[in-house]
């Protein structure tokens, strides 16, 4: 459902837009069916589709069947939610809001904004969700078997050392240290005693053994979180599983900084090209460089500190060889420019 949202808000989802151009190659039948359905998930995703923590991890068949079994009212208020919203606080009886004109009529002019096909897709919901529910899952059968099958078998095994990983951070941290971080949007308040998000959608539920929270790593969830709060459905936060983050928090190397800015430079650039040659002192370098000694000595001590140069005294003089380590895992252009024979 996460891939689904993936595919209609691309410019949401940077790190996915691999998947987005990969499904270009979906059958034309099952894009329109996708374009038709795109109410379901594009703004948000019904809470019927949430796992439950209390079952064993379900094959696909298994999950489809659940959903086609839903109770007709059950189901169409769920999917509804994608279109309207009761805004929290005391949830309203399902049929009173089905059978609302003013929420049919607020429910079509949001499905409006995306064609046609969506708006008679969504009329379902009132006139016949048992329809749509059976629509709603052959389209969801279709897109598992030509294209997303074959990402849950790379997927899978990463999901599951994310709730491994997850587990060792709650056993440590606890909760809230656990949430302090995940999303810019998961306001987690500095007394670790409530955590939510700041939308429309305003209410407030204990946590507790008979209300336990369920966490849910997710591939196609960043850079949102999913909080439901919604009964019948598992109390759930659905979160960016673990290796994302570790892809988009990989730090940048203090050395490659310090060498980077070292290199950014003509003149330092100049100046290694020389020592390539043999060492040389600060006297000798002045004049080839074209700077004072002071100056070539300012530039000298920053290619020190970067580890660029190594230093050795003859006498009176000190010394300046190119140290190479720093530059092994340098550009190879970079490389054969520093290491180039320099005119004499």
């Amino acid at each position: 459902m996460l891939s689904l949202h993936v595919l209609v808000e691309p410019k949401h989802h940077a790190l996915q837009h691999e998947w987005v151009r990969a499904m270009r190659g979906l059958r034309p039948s099952l894009r329109r069916e996708l374009t038709a359905l795109s109410f379901l998930f594009r703004w948000t995703l019904p809470n019927c589709f949430l796992p439950d923590a209390t079952t064993p991890y379900d094959d696909f068949e298994t999950e489809l069947g659940r959903l086609r079994s839903l109770r007709a009212d059950v189901a169409a208020y769920e999917l509804l939610r994608t279109l309207y919203d009761h805004g929290g606080g005391q949830r309203p009886g399902r049929r009173r809001v089905l059978a609302d004109p003013e929420v049919r009529k607020l429910a079509l002019r949001q499905a409006g904004t995306l064609g046609s096909t969506a708006v008679r897709a969504a009329a379902l919901l009132f006139d016949d969700p048992t329809r749509l529910v059976y629509r709603f899952a052959g389209l969801l059968e279709g897109y598992w078997e030509e294209a997303f099958a074959a990402e849950w078998q790379r997927l899978e095994p990463r999901l599951a050392d994310g709730v491994v990983a997850a587990g060792r951070e709650l056993a440590t941290a606890g909760i809230f240290g656990f949430l302090v971080g995940l999303a810019p949007q998961l306001r987690v308040d500095p007394d670790g005693s409530t955590f939510g998000l700041d939308v429309p959608h305003d209410h407030d539920v204990a946590l507790g053994s008979g209300n336990p929270l369920l966490l849910v790593p997710s591939v196609y969830v960043w850079p949102h979180v999913l909080v439901n709060c919604d009964p019948p459905w598992p109390l759930a936060l659905v979160y960016r599983a673990p290796h994302l983050a570790e892809t988009l928090r990989q730090p940048t190397s203090p050395e490659l900084v310090r060498v980077l800015r070292a290199l950014a430079d003509p003149t330092r650039l100049r100046i290694l090209r020389q020592i390539t040659l043999h060492p040389r002192s600060t006297q000798e370098l002045a004049p080839i460089v074209g700077l004072s000694e002071a100056g070539t000595s300012k530039h000298l001590r920053l290619l020190a500190d970067a580890g660029l140069v190594e230093t050795h005294r003859e006498g009176y003089y000190v010394l300046y060889s190119l140290a190479s380590k720093p530059l092994d895992g340098l550009g190879g252009d970079l490389r054969r420019y520093i290491h180039s024979r320099a005119a004499r």
